[in-house]
């Protein structure tokens, strides 16, 4: 039996956490676990999560971060936390909002078990069949971030941003180094594995996942002011990467 656990980074949560969705899930998935990482928030989320827990036996799981520290940290420190229970073949770590439904994690675990892949990334990719709403302003600012990115890490990526990626529990050297960048991790990654692999490694072992439905949901806690420094988070990643 082969198990996964998947990572949901928190921060101030409370009013999105769609525990129905969470709860629905855990019922039918009889060999993925969650483990919520609560990046400090200053809400009720904590106390919503730990109440959560408690229904399950140990199979949903609570790591508390001391203060906020960005998401890139939440996930890697929330990443290394379930990289502790060694029963875990597959990690994941997938955005809290559930713009991409938790249905669609079975889909990325056969794509790591049964196409001999490392690396699953969601890709929200606009496609007959599918469900992908996203604001025009947004999908036209990715496809120009997404170009550049396959630029710097010269592999051809569709889509480095999406929050939903699943990998083999034999990466987690990945994260034990902390990112440099606050909302570019997903871009590092990709980068550390190519460096540790090469280009032909990286194009072998990992793959993009098309996904069935993905919703923009409201509350963002990215800003403007991010978006601003993702041309100097690129050139950051450029220069130590390459």
């Amino acid at each position: 039996m082969q198990k996964a656990c998947i990572v949901i980074p928190c921060y101030n949560e409370s009013k999105r956490l769609d525990f129905d969705a969470f709860d629905a899930f855990i019922t039918s998935e009889s060999t993925i676990d969650l483990l919520f990482s609560n990046d400090g928030s200053t809400d009720n989320t904590r106390q919503l999560i730990e109440n959560f827990v408690m229904k399950y036996n140990g199979r949903v799981k609570l790591f508390n971060m001391p203060q906020n520290a960005g998401k890139a940290e939440a996930v890697r420190c929330g990443v290394l936390e379930a990289g502790k229970d060694k029963s875990y073949e597959f990690i994941g770590f997938w955005d809290a909002d559930l713009a991409t439904p938790l249905n669609e994690v079975p889909i990325f675990l056969n794509q790591v078990k049964d196409h001999s892949k490392k690396i699953a990334i969601g890709s929200r990719m606009k496609r007959l069949g599918a469900i992908v709403e996203r604001k025009a302003s947004r999908h036209l600012l990715g496809r120009v971030f997404s170009t550049f990115s396959s630029i710097i890490l010269k592999l051809p990526v569709y889509d480095t941003q999406c929050g939903a990626k699943i990998f083999s529990s034999e990466l987690l050297f990945l994260f034990e180094e902390k990112f440099i960048t606050s909302w570019l991790f997903d871009v590092e990654l990709i980068a550390r594995y190519r460096n540790k692999f090469g280009i032909k490694g990286a194009l072998s072992d990992i793959v993009e996942v098309p996904i069935n439905t993905w919703l923009e949901k409201g509350g963002s806690k990215l800003k403007l002011s991010d978006m601003i420094k993702v041309p100097l988070e690129l050139l950051s990643i450029h220069k130590k990467y390459n």
